[in-house]
């Protein structure tokens, strides 16, 4: 079994906001300020359009083999592009399944958007059966096919009417559900330099996803109860294995 779930963290990307919008001289909170106003404007809210966002943290649940892990891809300091370079490393080491929540809608998008702006290379991702016929009618890009699995697009019968927060489906599920931030919060966390807070609630997003799976896993027959609970309990033994206050406390949130 090779699965990766995934998530991001963005923020406002404020260079795109000065080049596209006039807004050099500004600090980077007052140039994030002002694309915030200019998309209140223009839709009515202040989410950032795909193109505008600056991807922060990218955390994984990674499933291979006996093991179970979770983690943030590089380093606090790793720049954008590597975050992204790493990602893609994995599909190309790994040919996982890809599971997300919303990345259909949100994820990838964006990362398309900044692979774009940084010249990045991911033949495997981008295989839709000319070098790999395996890919032909099952891959990463196909909204029909099962190499990528939206959970929040599969679980609405892909309508959009029908989505539902993963905070609340988890909560639903007896999950812990949103601890401690929401992607609302990112960017005052980021400006405050608190990007260790950020890739702790990217982690415990992730988590919660890959509960969500176990169980949709059950739910469509590629999984018994016995061998779901098996997977509960190798992830909850990685979580008050991993030394770190967050995951211990997500495995705490989880038992209640």
């Amino acid at each position: 079994m090779n699965v990766m779930i995934f998530d991001i963290e963005t923020i406002p990307d404020v260079e795109a906001g000065r080049r596209l919008y006039g807004l050099d001289g500004l600090s980077d909170e007052d140039v994030g300020k002002a694309m915030q106003q200019l998309r209140v404007q223009k839709t009515g809210r202040d989410f950032m359009a795909h193109h505008l966002h600056r991807i922060v943290a990218i955390s994984i649940v990674f499933r291979h083999a006996e093991h179970v892990n979770v983690w943030s891809l590089g380093d606090p300091s790793a720049p954008e592009e590597e975050l992204i370079q790493r990602f893609f490393d994995g599909l190309d080491k790994y040919t996982p399944t890809l599971v997300s929540w919303n990345g259909s809608g949100f994820d990838l998008p964006v990362i398309h958007y900044r692979s774009l702006l940084h010249a990045i290379a991911a033949p495997r991702y981008w295989e839709t059966g000319d070098e790999d016929t395996s890919f032909r009618y099952n891959n990463y890009l196909n909204r029909f096919q099962w190499r990528h699995i939206d959970l929040m697009d599969v679980l609405a019968g892909y309508q959009m009417r029908a989505a539902a927060p993963l905070d609340e489906v988890a909560t639903l599920l007896g999950f812990p559900g949103k601890m401690g931030m929401s992607g609302a919060k990112v960017w005052d966390a980021w400006l405050a330099g608190e990007i260790e807070d950020i890739r702790n609630y990217c982690e415990t997003d992730v988590l919660n996803t890959y509960l969500v799976y176990l169980r949709f896993e059950l739910m469509r027959g590629h999984l018994t109860e016995d061998a779901m609970l098996r997977e509960f309990e190798l992830l909850r033994n990685m979580l008050e294995q991993s030394g770190k206050p967050h995951l211990i406390e997500f495995g705490e949130a989880w038992a209640v």
